[in-house]
């Protein structure tokens, strides 16, 4: 019997498949490890990538704003944390004056704990320098910098972070199914945007727009505002990491928002892509577990990003721990029209705005594995009620779901994807 592992929660699932089953597990290239992470991270900071050292564009500022990803990226903070802001004081910034600023865009906030955690439970950061958590819906704390001139998007930024004298934005550069790669610009917007400037952008003239796919920039309508946004409020530095399925740094770049973040894509892209030579009718995958499979959410991602290998008509199962339910209200909300309404009726009320409801676009984002087969779900964290809400079908078990599928399928071969939305099959059809 093939025994298969999937990433769900803090740990891994262990998955019997039935009797004839084919396994093929997709999983990214093995990084190279870092020899010594810390040595990794003074080294792109002195360093780095189309701007002076840290240590020079810190001298002469009068503070600083360092911004980092919310709860649902496991970003390697503590690496990093600590030398950029000692990097900060020792060129003459007082630590009093440097603010962490957590990118929460439409998310919830965090609570002590949980920023504890974004920290890497780090004392002296949490010590030595204040964090503040982003609030999208806080008029008073944003500043309205215009529109954008491509597509008029109404741009809010957190107060703190325009007005900063040095602004950094930090975080992991990954697969996303909207913006191509996440990190660099993104933490901006939606990171630290307002609601207004997130539900422009992430309405179905977005969302629908062919160019607005995984691992793709160019012609990507986000990736362009997004960098529109970057420009509109001046300048700026980043710090992107990349980290392999074990979660350790393999990669770091520091320097010019654009060209720090381009790096590091050059860099994940070799890796998190995988070409692959069929598709399959039946697809196994995950949300790559804890923090991303807290909810269901962030868990249509994975079914996003494996449907490029589906056979038209096969099946996706997906397993997702959910230990925070659903997600939002409104998500939750829009995930109750979409079962009224079905498919088709729920797209046509969203091309009939051009202002998204809140959340509404991950919904939207399901519907795009299910124009191409089913989408089910294994796991142990929603109500009767909640599973009803989702959609799809949240099955009881992933083997007997696998043997179903394969019976109406006729394909023996299964496709594992044991990492989820971090990694990115490709359909590659051989000559």
């Amino acid at each position: 019997m093939n025994q298969i592992e999937l990433m769900y929660g803090h740990g891994l699932l262990k998955v019997d498949l039935p009797e004839g089953a084919e396994p093929t597990v997709i999983r990214k290239k093995p990084m190279p490890k870092l020899p010594d992470p810390e040595a990794t991270v003074h080294e792109a900071l002195a360093h780095p990538v189309g701007s002076p050292a840290l240590a020079e564009l810190a001298r002469g500022r009068s503070d600083a704003c360092i911004v980092i990803c919310d709860i649902t990226r496991p970003v390697p903070n503590k690496l990093f944390l600590r030398p950029m802001i000692e990097t900060m004081m020792e060129a003459g910034i007082p630590a009093d004056k440097i603010t962490i600023l957590v990118a929460n865009g439409l998310h919830r906030a965090g609570d002590a704990a949980e920023l504890a955690e974004l920290v890497g439970h780090d004392q002296w950061v949490l010590d030595h320098v204040r964090i503040v958590g982003h609030s999208a819906r806080d008029r008073d704390g944003l500043v309205d910098l215009g529109v954008t001139p491509t597509r008029q998007v109404p741009v809010w930024i957190n107060k703190l972070f325009v007005n900063a004298d040095l602004r950094v934005v930090t975080g992991l550069v990954e697969p996303h199914f909207m913006a191509g790669w996440s990190g660099g610009r993104k933490v901006v917007a939606p990171g630290v945007a307002g609601e207004d400037t997130i539900r422009t952008f992430h309405s179905a003239l977005f969302m629908e727009d062919p160019g607005a796919v995984e691992c793709n920039l160019d012609g990507n309508p986000l990736h362009e505002e997004q960098l529109q946004i970057v420009q509109m409020v001046g300048e700026m530095y980043s710090l992107n990491t990349v980290i392999d399925e074990a979660r350790d740094l393999n990669f770091v770049s520091f320097g010019e928002v654009e060209q720090a973040h381009l790096a590091a894509v050059d860099f994940v892209k070799d890796y998190a892509i995988v070409g692959v030579p069929r598709k399959f009718g039946t697809v196994v995958t995950s949300s790559a577990g804890y923090p991303l499979d807290k909810t269901y959410y962030q868990t249509v991602k994975g079914m996003v990003t494996a449907r490029d290998i589906l056979e038209p008509g096969g099946t996706i199962i997906i397993a997702s721990e959910l230990s925070e339910g659903m997600g939002s209200p409104e998500y939750r909300a829009s995930q109750k029209r979409f079962v009224e309404l079905g498919p088709d009726g729920f797209l046509a009320s969203l091309l009939a705005k051009n202002f998204a409801e809140v959340d509404e676009w991950e919904t939207e984002m399901q519907l795009k594995p299910m124009r191409i087969g089913t989408v089910q779900m294994y796991t142990d964290g929603l109500t009767d009620e909640e599973r009803v809400d989702t959609g799809i079908d949240v099955i009881s078990s992933i083997e007997d779901a696998v043997a179903a599928s394969i019976a109406r399928s006729g394909d023996h071969a299964v496709a594992v994807i044991p990492e989820g939305p971090y990694v990115i099959p490709q359909y590659v059809p051989q000559a």
